[in-house]
């Protein structure tokens, strides 16, 4: 038997607190009433006794503690989803905000998903190809891996993020489905619909389902946005036995949500004010990617985050390179330079990308060559840093053609237009006409077949 309740003992922000409630649930979803007879929904998210937490969906303005009455339905937060989710708009609690109508379907998800038995998982090892140099040849995206962007306020993370839902595909080998999930967190509405109208334009909206949750809803809508998005690509990857990339931006507003919801709930603050749980929570979100060994599809989760300052010792970077495998940071120096996408590829790396590289998967020669563009970067790093004591015309013979390296690296591999998609094949040939450069005694990293067969 459902009980409802009129005893609300208080409410704080986006908070309620019930006193006297048995049998209460954590995570369970509860139903508000108002005497005007609207209707919210909460999820329980603290139980001390006989006292319990919840957090309002839609926020508790218009709420008192005398006009409301509250319903625990027993289920967590659930939302239904079918193969026909392609292609449309959600809101940050599931709903269809494309005027496309309901989901009607039997089933229904829990959007706290499945847990994965790491047992049960399957060694990532394809590729996916985004179309970008800097990140298919140097941190190449492997199918199944988790692989976050690092970025600053006021670089294009947001073009990227478009760029690669538009251009990303399985590579030439592969027969199965590929699709996209995009989520976006706490964005404006300029931000939104521009994500709308680049993959309607290009043609991606058909094979992407998106999740929106912007900056003016309510902010526990963070909290499910990621969540909902994640039970839409488990459904596609295990249950469809599609190839699904999840991409998602931004999980700082993510972050400084669960702050702020922490902080309401009085909860001893950690490091720069986050929950202890920081860490835990966000594992929570990025271990829902992977592979399975019984299962077809697979999840790859591309999760685009701002540092706070530029500094990837904050928190949020911090516990989430524990977490993944690797990283992609985007330089403020190269975005002033005019460079896009401005991948800093000293500090950038794929763990992952050794496994699917290479004869079988890319490209025989591609090891090697992402060794040496590597090796020769950091050099030119260190000749720019001697050349700004001494000067340039004062460098030696062979440091003067590492600085013309690296101008023509970042000019002619890492810049590419918005719309320029590079297979891997063009991105190679683009790295060999950069290393051509380079004398041969400086090519270290290359074995004498790979340079016989590609070089002349």
């Amino acid at each position: 038997m459902i009980k409802e309740y009129l005893n609300i003992e208080k409410i704080e922000g986006p908070l309620i607190f019930l006193k006297g409630i048995e049998e209460a649930k954590y995570g369970e979803i509860i139903e508000i009433n108002l005497n005007n007879k609207e209707k919210r929904l909460g999820k329980i998210i603290k139980i001390e006794k006989d006292l319990v937490v919840a957090q309002v969906f839609e926020g508790t303005s218009g709420m008192s503690t005398e006009n409301l009455s509250v319903k625990f339905t027993g289920n967590p937060f659930e939302i239904r989803i079918n193969k026909d989710i392609l292609g449309r708009i959600y809101s940050g609690v599931g709903k269809p905000i494309d005027g496309g109508g309901e989901i009607y379907s039997g089933k229904k998800y829990s959007i706290n998903g499945r847990p994965i038995n790491p047992v049960s998982r399957k060694y990532p090892k394809d590729y996916i190809q985004t179309g970008i140099s800097s990140i298919d040849l140097l941190t190449t995206l492997i199918r199944g891996q988790k692989l976050p962007i690092f970025s600053g306020n006021g670089m294009p993370h947001n073009e990227l993020a478009a760029q690669i839902v538009s251009q990303a595909r399985l590579s030439k080998s592969s027969t199965k489905k590929f699709a996209v999930v995009f989520t976006a967190i706490g964005v404006t509405k300029d931000d939104a619909a521009y994500f709308k109208d680049y993959f309607e334009e290009t043609g991606a909206i058909d094979n992407v389902v998106m999740f929106v949750n912007y900056a003016d809803d309510p902010i526990v809508e963070r909290f499910s946005a990621p969540r909902c998005a994640l039970t839409a690509a488990e459904y596609l990857a295990f249950e469809e036995d599609m190839h699904i990339l999840v991409v998602m931006t931004d999980i700082t507003s993510y972050c400084e949500a669960l702050r702020e919801i922490s902080s309401a709930r009085e909860e001893v603050p950690s490091r720069k004010g986050y929950p202890g749980y920081l860490y835990s929570d966000l594992a929570s979100l990025y271990e829902r990617a992977g592979m399975l060994k019984n299962k077809a599809g697979s999840i790859t989760f591309l999760p685009i985050l701002t540092m706070p300052n530029d500094d990837i010792s904050h928190p949020i970077p911090d516990l989430t390179g524990y977490i993944t495998e690797g990283q992609i940071v985007l330089s403020r120096d190269l975005t002033k330079s005019n460079i896009y996408p401005p991948v800093n590829i000293l500090p950038s790396l794929s763990r992952l990308m050794k496994d699917g590289i290479g004869e079988g998967y890319t490209r025989s020669d591609h090891p090697d060559v992402a060794n040496q563009l590597f090796s020769s970067y950091s050099k030119v790093i260190n000749i720019r840093a001697l050349a700004q004591i001494i000067g340039e015309d004062d460098l030696s013979e062979i440091d003067q053609l590492y600085m013309e390296f690296g101008r023509q690296f970042e000019q002619k591999f890492l810049k590419q237009e918005f719309t320029e998609n590079r297979s891997i094949e063009e991105s190679l040939e683009i790295a060999w006409e950069i290393l051509r450069i380079l004398p041969k005694i400086e090519l270290d990293r290359l074995r004498d077949d790979i340079i016989k067969q590609f070089m002349t």
